[in-house]
């Protein structure tokens, strides 16, 4: 048996045994597999003293927490090394995808800027036209 929040203690991947080498080569999959279990443990290690831990995956990680309501809900954090595209043909690339959700970013404030631009001149059209109409029946009585 194994202990669920200490990554040495999980058993070891099977290896062939080459002859012609002492040191064993493990595939690209084992080795992220490895990867991603001992960073798993290195997020758990740093909740651990703080919050109830539970493994509810392989690479998952989740724990309770109460709001400022007093409403109980569950964090979860999963770990994962993303492979790229399909057939390898594009490696993820994490530099790209943060421009790129910096950019998202931008656009969407430059939209929300725009749509309060807007608003506030329309109210400043609707105001202009109930003063109008206001004088106008004044003028009127």
């Amino acid at each position: 048996m194994f202990n669920l929040y200490d990554v040495s203690t999980y058993p070891k991947p099977m290896q062939r045994k080459r002859r012609e080498s002492k040191k064993m080569a493990i595939s690209r999959k084992q080795e992220r597999e490895l990867l991603k279990a001992e960073y798993l443990q290195k997020v758990i290690d740093l909740f651990v003293a703080d919050e109830d831990v539970l493994r509810t995956k392989s690479n998952e990680i989740c724990f309770p927490v109460v709001g400022s309501e007093g409403n109980e809900d569950f964090i979860v954090i999963t770990v994962k090394i993303p492979t790229g595209a399909n057939k390898g043909t594009e490696p993820y690339d994490g530099y790209e995808m943060a421009k790129d959700y910096e950019m998202k970013l931008e656009e969407k404030e430059e939209k929300e800027r725009k749509k309060k631009e807007a608003k506030e001149k329309k109210m400043k059209r609707d105001k202009e036209l109930r003063e109008k109409k206001k004088e106008i029946a004044e003028k009127g009585n």
